[in-house]
């Protein structure tokens, strides 16, 4: 993969996130009941930093729990014959809380839907929200996410990359290429 363009740099990240943060506190207009889940891999430091900027903000600090939707994945039977599992850390009881699900990119729905089956697994809560800090369009299930760091319309030949520097040393969202031509007459 080679870096076609760079679309986010460390401060559009910190802009994006604090943004998503006021964005979250005006939904809920009061903090007792939030929680922030954030969706294995990226969307866990992105719901760890949602929730430290919320407590500097309002003065309460939302719980955050871990999400791994591996084995609610619809493509299950595609991954490896041993997917990993990341596990899911929730620590608190969802029902009737007000969740918001934290996720790096929303690309087709996928994730979100077993995302959501997960946390219904858990209990009804009495709001699920979610915030992604880039929607790339190309959605194959009607979902949408509520908070948004930056809509980003994209090829499916394209992949967008989010770089957190809890996992990666640095922030940044950019778009790569696979210079690899695809063989069957596709350019």
């Amino acid at each position: 993969m080679h870096v076609k363009a760079v679309v986010m740099d460390s401060m559009q990240v910190a802009r994006s996130v604090t943004r998503i943060a006021h964005e979250i506190i005006e939904d809920a207009k009061d903090c007792k009941g939030l929680c922030l889940v954030g969706v294995h891999r990226r969307g866990v430091p992105l719901a760890r930093r949602l929730a430290d900027l919320i407590e500097k903000f309002e003065g309460v600090r939302p719980e955050v729990g871990t999400l791994d939707i591996t084995l609610y994945r619809d493509d299950l039977s595609q991954l490896r014959e041993h997917p990993q599992v990341k596990g899911t850390d929730i620590l608190f009881a969802i029902k009737d809380k007000r969740v918001v699900l934290v996720d790096d990119v929303l690309y087709t729905g996928r994730t979100a839907r077993a995302a959501m089956d997960c946390l219904l697994d858990m209990g009804r809560a009495a709001v699920i929200r979610y915030a992604v800090l880039v929607d790339r369009g190309h959605h194959e299930l009607p979902i949408r996410a509520d908070f948004i760091g930056k809509n980003l319309p994209s090829s499916h030949n394209e992949f967008v990359r989010v770089r957190l520097a809890e996992i990666d040393g640095e922030d940044s969202v950019t778009i790569e290429e696979d210079p690899t031509p695809v063989s069957g007459g596709k350019e």
